[in-house]
C-alpha cells in the first residue's frame, strides 16, 4: 500500500481498495477498483445506504472517475454487504453485472417480491429452542435488507472453472462453498494474488451458517474449500473484510484450527447437560446478543452448521420432543 485518502487506499498496479461502510459490527466491506482497458472492474461494490453512496461519490471524485467510467461489476457472491450496491452502480454507469448463478438463486431467494425465507428461517429457529421475540426481531431486521439491495441487478453468469480476464490478466474462478452457496474465488498464477471474499479473512472468522431449505453439510463444504484453497501458491490475498494480507496459507490454518476447538468445545458442552442450539449458541456467543438480532442471526445459523458438522460424524445425537430438538454427546 502506497497511498491512502478517505475511503480507500492505493494498492500495486492501479488496483484501488475501497472501504465502503456497513451499519453493522464489520464496519466495511472491501470493494475493489481494477483497472482495464476500457475503464474499471468494480468487485463487491458494497450495501446500498446514503453513506455508502457518499463514499463511492467521494472516492470517485478524488480519483476523476466517473459511474461511466465503471465498465463491469464483478460480485464474489450474494450476501447484501456485497451484492447490494450492483443493481444502483448498474443503473448509473451502464455496467454489466457478473456473479455465479447459484449466487444469483440465492439472492432471489431472499428478496424477491414473494420471498418466505424469512419465515422459514424463523420456522428453523423455532425448532431448535429459539424464544417466540427473538425469532420475530429477526425477521424484522431481515426485512431491513431489501431497501439496501434494491434496485435488482440484472446479471450474467460467471462459474467455477473458467477463467477470466481481470486487469490485464488472465485470473482462474474457483468454487468457494460454505460461507456461501455460489461464491467464488479468483486467483492468478503469475503474481500469486488471490480475490477470496469472504472465504479466508485476516483477524475475523467467516460466518458458516445452515441456511433452510439448503440441507447439506455447510461447515463440511467450507473446510474442503478451505483444504483446496490451501494448495494455491498465494503471494497476496484480497478479503472481503479488514485488509489485504500475505500468509493466506497460515490464515488459513489458524481457521481450521477455530472449528475444530468449537466442534471439541460444543462437545464437551453436550457430554454434561442436553441443550437446544439455542442454549447452546447463548452459551458460546453470549446473552448479550438477544439485543442484536442481526449478530444473533450469524451466531444461531453458525451453531447448528456446526451441529450438523457433528452429527452427522456420530459425535452427537439429537432428541425431538414437542417439535424442539435437543442435543447430547454421543455415548463412547
Amino acid at each position: 500500500m502506497v497511498e491512502e485518502t478517505k475511503g480507500s487506499v492505493m494498492l500495486e498496479e492501479g488496483w484501488v481498495q475501497v472501504k465502503v461502510p456497513v451499519p453493522f459490527s464489520l464496519k466495511w466491506v472491501n470493494s475493489y477498483l481494477i483497472p482495464e482497458e476500457d475503464g474499471y472492474t468494480i468487485v463487491d461494490p458494497g450495501l446500498r445506504t446514503d453513506e455508502a453512496i457518499r463514499v463511492w461519490d467521494e472516492v470517485l471524485g478524488e480519483l476523476g472517475l466517473r459511474y461511466a467510467d465503471l465498465s463491469r461489476i464483478l460480485l464474489t457472491h450474494q450476501h447484501p454487504d456485497h451484492y447490494g450496491l450492483a443493481g444502483y452502480m448498474q443503473q448509473r454507469s451502464g455496467a454489466p453485472v457478473y456473479i455465479s448463478r447459484r449466487s444469483h438463486a440465492y439472492a432471489l431467494r431472499l428478496w424477491s417480491e414473494n420471498s418466505t425465507f424469512a419465515e422459514e428461517l424463523q420456522r428453523l429457529y423455532a425448532e431448535h429452542g429459539m424464544p417466540s421475540e427473538l425469532r420475530e426481531a429477526i425477521g424484522a431486521n431481515l426485512d431491513t435488507f431489501k431497501a439496501m439491495v434494491s434496485p435488482q441487478p440484472e446479471v450474467a453468469y460467471i462459474e467455477a472453472g473458467e477463467s477470466m480476464r481481470l486487469g490485464g490478466r488472465r485470473w482462474q474462478l474457483i468454487d468457494a462453498p460454505g460461507h456461501a452457496k455460489g461464491q467464488l474465488c479468483f486467483y492468478e498464477p503469475e503474481r500469486g494474488w488471490m480475490l477470496c471474499g469472504d472465504q479466508v479473512l485476516p483477524r475475523i472468522t467467516p460466518n458458516v451458517g445452515v441456511v433452510p431449505g439448503e440441507g447439506g453439510d455447510p461447515l463440511d463444504a467450507f473446510l474442503r474449500s478451505l483444504s483446496e484453497l490451501r494448495r494455491y501458491d498465494v503471494t497476496m490475498a484480497f478479503p472481503g473484510h479488514r485488509d489485504p494480507f500475505a500468509d493466506f496459507g497460515g490464515r488459513i490454518d489458524e481457521l481450521v484450527q477455530h472449528h475444530e476447538r468449537r466442534l471439541d468445545r460444543m462437545v464437551e458442552l453436550l457430554s454434561e447437560q442436553t441443550l437446544t442450539a439455542f442454549e447452546l449458541c447463548e452459551t458460546l456467543f453470549g446473552s448479550r446478543l438477544r439485543e442484536n438480532p442481526h449478530n444473533l442471526r450469524f451466531a444461531m445459523s453458525e451453531t447448528l452448521a456446526h451441529l450438523v458438522y457433528l452429527e452427522r460424524r456420530g459425535r452427537i445425537v439429537p432428541a425431538w420432543a414437542d417439535g424442539v430438538c435437543r442435543y447430547a454427546a454421543s455415548a463412547r
